[in-house]
């Protein structure tokens, strides 16, 4: 890795010519990088533990014990769980939730469900994030699309995090082509930076305009963690609870995630 003198350096650079740089606190170090890494390498064993069990006829409270004791299990700490008041270890966001729904032994998963199973895993003081989608029995072409499209969008948006790149080329990546197939982007939530706090500086929005934004430089963590809805992008808060985002008009959300690690020579998905 290029001496991080160097990078400062070029970092300097850039923000005498006006554009928006990272702080130094955005940039982390060989050893946390390390920290992080083994975080996610959790984070994603993790949600395969869901991935091996998750079926119809379970409650979306039995992925939270799936969660729970598989994180436990592997020596980490379920992050979620009372951050912030949050009363469970994962979230679970099925088909109009858009993000933050809380497990419920109430909620019952059925042929043609979507899910979105969110896992964040804090080891060692260092935080992994992930999320994947989750497909119950037979859905329908409708909602099969949306979950593909919107894989395909964060794939794009990893694929633009460059370094010396900026923010709002992920942005522009994920919009253009969630709009092309005729969807649209949620923009009250985004990703962000994470490592050593579950949620960082910076914002990662997943709309936005190439070459504008704050600059990508190595050593930054973020998550990229579209949430496209299949109709407008509007969305209300549950009031009974004050967490789960649901689409205004009813109609299905999707969401993937990855915690990601600019290099020098493009970008390593921590999360895999």
């Amino acid at each position: 890795m290029t001496d991080l003198a160097q990078i400062e350096e070029k970092i300097a650079e850039y923000a005498a010519k006006g554009y928006e740089v990272p702080t130094k606190d955005m940039i982390k170090t060989p050893e946390e990088i390390i920290g992080i890494r083994r975080a996610s390498k959790i984070n994603t064993a993790v949600l395969d533990a869901v991935a091996a069990k998750i079926k119809a006829g379970m409650s979306t409270d039995d992925i939270n014990t799936i969660v729970h004791e598989s994180t436990l299990a592997h020596g980490a700490i379920p992050a979620p769980l009372n951050y912030e008041g949050f009363p469970k270890s994962v979230c679970t966001s099925v088909n109009e939730e858009i993000c933050h729904g809380i497990p419920s032994s109430n909620v019952i998963l059925k042929s043609g469900d979507i899910v979105n199973v969110d896992v964040t895993t804090l080891y060692d003081g260092f935080y992994g994030d992930a999320s994947r989608m989750f497909m119950i029995g037979k859905v329908t072409p409708q909602k099969k699309n949306l979950v593909l499209i919107t894989k395909e969008c964060l794939r794009r948006g990893v694929e633009a995090s460059q370094p010396w790149h900026f923010i709002g080329d992920i942005g522009a990546a994920v919009s253009a082509f969630a709009h092309k197939h005729g969807y649209s982007v949620v923009r009250e939530f985004g990703g962000h930076g994470v490592g050593l706090q579950m949620h960082e500086e910076p914002f990662i929005s997943h709309v936005g305009k190439k070459n504008t934004g704050m600059l990508l430089v190595p050593g930054m963590v973020f998550t990229i963690e579209p949430m496209i809805n299949m109709g407008r992008p509007e969305l209300y808060v549950d009031s009974a609870n004050d967490w789960t985002a649901l689409t205004e008009d009813g109609k299905p959300s999707a969401q993937w995630e990855h915690t990601i690690l600019i290099t020098e020579s493009g970008n390593e998905i921590l999360t895999y």
